[in-house]
């Protein structure tokens, strides 16, 4: 529903209109494009600022556990070489490591079952002998493949190992223990190929003096990939205690630290080869790099994990105490890790990595995060809906106002329900406008409203200035109206002519006549003003016959009833006047002035002088001879005028037969 065009009180577009009006639009679209931006500036911004801050406090979660999750993997790694360089250091210095077997080998199998006990992921402790004899505890419960290589007994917890050399010879026997030390079994033999002073691990130890590792590399006995601490007695240097580590079962230990279920743990050496992997599958290819297919085993760990090659190219230079946090990238995924060196007795450095997708840490955040970052939207969306339903609330109450407005501009003043708005601004219009509506109609009581109407409708510039142009002016009068106003009461008297008027104001309106003035009994009525009319003659003809034939029917009924009878007589004459508004600045008339008027008003006097009812001018004949029944009633004198006028009775047709038969 639009409204009206903006156009001036004059008719003509102001300065500025056409601009205004290229960018009007109904106040709908104005308002929801207002209250849309607003929400979509306030809420898009905060749901921005809520989802990096959710994002940040989640990146910052994640970072915070990784290094809590890493610290503690990394503290058990240092436990289970710590625990072995402590056992291999303790072993070194006891006095019953210094005698050869078989001497105190009751205490030698005691606290090597001992140490085994407390270290289950110690593979075996052993001390070799400078002429050969060695002593040996295998923690078979932990790596099976010995009950295989030494076919073991399958109930086989630990097998003790002793190799004595004495002046009979070489002899080598195996025990087979349960997991409370007690003997299942014993396997001896004179065929001994073993001899610990050909160890690398003795050959470092002997070497150095002093603590040395070894490996890692792949075991003949088990196929395992193991690690070994090495340590002399202070006594005896040429007596050396030593101790396996599985890096298999620091890949165990990696997969049981697992923070996530796409973690991944790394172990790898000083030059930044990869020695353990949280992965068994991969794991047991690692073993292939160290033993028969290197390059194969690389190339499968290279595939199997494409991360192993981004975390190796981000392992730190230098050792930190607390450990340094990876963020990267691999195949399009971020990643979170945490690196660290660990340095066991200067035996060995390592750094143990912890890496996972960030995902697995903010996965629950960051989709509580979605959650509320969708809410919000359809909060926006609700939003949004609501602002276009309350713009459209609110202009349809305004559309209405308008349409009142204009309806009042229009002076069409009748009744209609009130409507009332939950915003007090519009029904305090609303209030203003029946105020406004119940004022003009008051005052349409005492101003011709089609006057009015067509004065606006012509432009108030034109009716503001008074201008020469053609008319046709009507002037009724009632017969011995003083007559009847002295035979009735005042109030009887204006009832009558309430009636009267009101059949011919509408006959007049009707007929696209306009009533100037109420002159007592009379009526000044006039056409071709203050709206163009080319037919005015003719519609003037015609509403004087209509208004005769509806003033004949009201005093039947008037007669019927025993009321007075209105007999009405006519002046009709058309030809140019001034007409235009006329009176003070502060109160203005109307009207139409000039000889014109006045001969219409004398025709209607003139009628008592030749008994007639409508009297009109020659100027009304020549415009519309033939069209109506004019009856010539010659040349007569006009009061107040030197020229005579040519007079015609306007008959209708109906009657003019009526009083030939």
């Amino acid at each position: 529903m639009g409204g009206p065009p903006l156009v001036s009180p004059r008719g003509r577009d102001m300065p500025g209109d056409a601009f205004a009006s290229r960018w009007a639009r109904p106040l709908r679209v104005h308002l929801s494009v207002v209250i849309v931006l607003l929400l979509i500036s306030i809420a898009l911004p905060l749901i921005w600022l809520s989802h990096q801050q959710g994002k940040r406090e989640a990146v910052s979660a994640a970072t915070q556990q990784m290094k809590l999750l890493s610290s503690h993997a990394i503290d058990r790694y240092r436990t289970v070489f710590g625990d072995g360089y402590s056992a291999v250091s303790t072993t070194s210095v006891l006095p019953s490591m210094r005698s050869k077997p078989p001497a105190d080998l009751d205490a030698k199998k005691a606290y090597m079952l001992k140490t085994l006990h407390a270290s289950p992921y110690l593979d075996n402790i052993y001390v070799g002998y400078p002429d050969g004899s060695f002593v040996q505890t295998v923690n078979v419960a932990t790596n099976p493949r010995w009950i295989k290589a030494l076919s073991a007994p399958p109930e086989t917890a630990f097998a003790l190992r002793t190799i004595v050399r004495d002046d009979e010879g070489t002899e080598a026997t195996w025990r087979f223990l349960d997991g409370q030390g007690g003997e299942i079994g014993q396997r001896a033999t004179r065929q001994v190929n073993y001899n610990p002073t050909q160890r690398p691990w003795y050959r470092a130890a002997s070497r150095a003096r002093g603590p040395a590792s070894v490996g890692p590399y792949v075991s003949a006995s088990t196929n395992s990939l193991s690690l070994t601490l090495a340590v002399p007695t202070p006594q005896d240097p040429g007596i050396i205690a030593g101790v396996d580590v599985l890096l298999e079962t620091m890949s165990r230990l990696l997969s049981r630290q697992a923070i996530s279920e796409n973690a991944r743990g790394y172990v790898f050496d000083h030059q930044g080869k990869l020695l353990a992997h949280s992965d068994p599958a991969i794991m047991q290819k690692i073993l292939d790099t160290f033993s028969t297919a290197p390059r194969a085993g690389a190339a499968f760990v290279a595939e199997a994990d494409p991360v192993v090659n981004d975390v190796k190219t981000r392992l730190p230079r230098t050792a930190e105490a607390d450990g340094v946090a990876l963020n990267f990238m691999s195949g399009g995924v971020p990643y979170l890790g945490r690196a660290s060196t660990v340095d066991i007795g200067g035996l060995l450095t390592n750094t143990i990595v912890i890496a996972a997708p960030l995902s697995d840490f903010t996965g629950s955040a960051m989709a509580l995060l979605q959650r509320t970052l969708w809410i919000s939207g359809l909060l926006l969306v609700v939003g949004v809906l609501a602002a276009l339903v309350i713009a459209r609330l609110i202009s349809r109450a305004l559309y209405a106002l308008a349409g009142d407005a204009r309806q009042i501009g229009n002076l069409e003043l009748q009744e209609r329900p009130r409507s009332y708005s939950w915003i007090t601004e519009i029904n305090t219009l609303e209030s203003a406008l029946a105020a406004a509506r119940e004022a003009i109609r008051t005052f349409a009581l005492y101003v011709p409203r089609e006057l009015v109407r067509k004065i606006v409708s012509a432009g108030q510039e034109s009716a503001a200035q008074a201008t020469r142009q053609e008319v046709t002016v009507l002037f009724t009068d009632i017969r011995d109206f003083t007559t009847i106003s002295e035979q009735h009461s005042p109030e009887e008297v204006v009832g009558l002519l309430s009636e009267y008027f009101e059949l011919m104001n509408v006959i007049v309106e009707r007929h696209e006549g306009v009533i100037v003035q109420y002159l007592g009994d009379s009526i000044y009525a006039m056409w071709n003003a203050p709206v163009a009319d080319p037919d005015h003659v003719e519609h003037g003809c015609r509403c004087a016959l209509a208004l005769k034939q509806a003033i004949d029917e009201l005093n039947r009924s008037h007669a019927a009833a025993g009321r007075p009878v209105l007999i009405t007589r006519f002046g009709l004459h058309t030809g140019e006047a001034v007409v235009g508004s006329v009176g003070a600045q502060s109160r203005r008339q109307y009207t139409g002035m000039g000889d014109t008027i006045n001969v219409a008003s004398r025709l209607e006097g003139m009628n008592k002088q030749f008994g007639t009812t409508i009297l009109v001018s020659g100027a009304v004949r020549a415009r519309c001879s033939g069209t109506f029944n004019l009856r010539s009633l010659g040349l007569a004198q006009a009061k107040g005028r030197h020229e005579q006028v040519e007079l015609f009775e306007l008959v209708d047709a109906e009657e003019e037969r009526a009083g030939a038969g």
